[in-house]
């Protein structure tokens, strides 16, 4: 519970090109969905069809404890490093995403609001569902208690949200989630200050990027998986062209 964050052990760390992949609902929309739901919407064959992609061109998926190693210690990540993200924690991500990883060897990265399981809210994993994720080796982090605009919160608000589901999560899993994703995407700085406090290691955003630093790792960037994106913009948009992939520069 105690182990300290990794930091950078020589004169300087790396940045590397490492894309992290933003996926919410893998499902088709309901016929009464809205803007923002269709958007945030992956087919299930389309994210079949993208994962078979990275098996067959040799793309590995890492995790976020991986990649901060990487970046502080200079450890080499394999040749084409990816990372999976999931926000939310909709059933999807049992019933079709987890299968597909079971099948393929990946592992991904789940983002749970810890009230939504509690409660028990209709299309969100329960709490026995994520354990056997976790322990089946699929990495289970923290997007907040109830999903708020966290730059509204009072300091002692933030707590109740960050450390509660921090809290949650790690009775559930077995270990202590260390990396947090920005319930829409929303933060200030005293967001970032409490994240600190409490021991996490870094955050993610919602804004568009691929490289990542020690010094931004409570902003790293992703990139958003959308229901418009074809197999050829997927296949751009993880495109490796510019990273050393973990290995020490020549």
């Amino acid at each position: 519970m105690s182990e300290p964050m990794p930091t950078p052990s020589g004169v300087y760390s790396w940045t590397l090109k490492v894309p992290i992949l933003m996926y919410h609902y893998i499902s088709e929309p309901p016929p009464d969905a809205d803007v923002y739901r269709v958007d945030l919407s992956v087919a299930p064959e389309s994210f079949r069809q993208q994962m078979a992609y990275l098996k067959d061109n040799g793309y590995t998926p890492i995790d976020f404890y991986d990649l901060s190693t990487a970046i502080v210690a200079q450890t080499e990540l394999p040749e084409k490093p990816i990372l999976l993200t999931f926000d939310d924690g909709y059933l999807d991500s049992y019933e079709v995403v987890y299968p597909v990883f079971q099948e393929y060897g990946f592992k991904g990265t789940f983002f749970i609001i810890t009230e939504f399981v509690d409660s028990e809210r209709e299309g969100y994993m329960t709490w026995p569902m994520i354990e056997e994720m976790a322990q089946a080796g699929q990495r289970i982090e923290s997007h907040s208690r109830t999903h708020p605009d966290l730059a509204t919160k009072s300091r002692d608000g933030l707590i109740w949200e960050i450390l509660g589901a921090q809290e949650t999560l790690a009775a559930h899993v077995g270990y202590r989630p260390r990396y947090f994703c920005y319930p829409g995407g929303t933060y200030n700085e005293e967001t970032i200050q409490v994240l600190q406090e409490l021991d996490y290691w870094g955050a993610v955003t919602t804004e568009n990027g691929s490289w990542h630093g020690f010094n931004d790792r409570f902003e790293w960037r992703r990139v958003r998986m959308r229901n418009t994106t074809t197999i050829e913009e997927f296949q751009r948009l993880i495109d490796l062209e510019g990273t050393i992939s973990g290995k020490k520069p020549g």
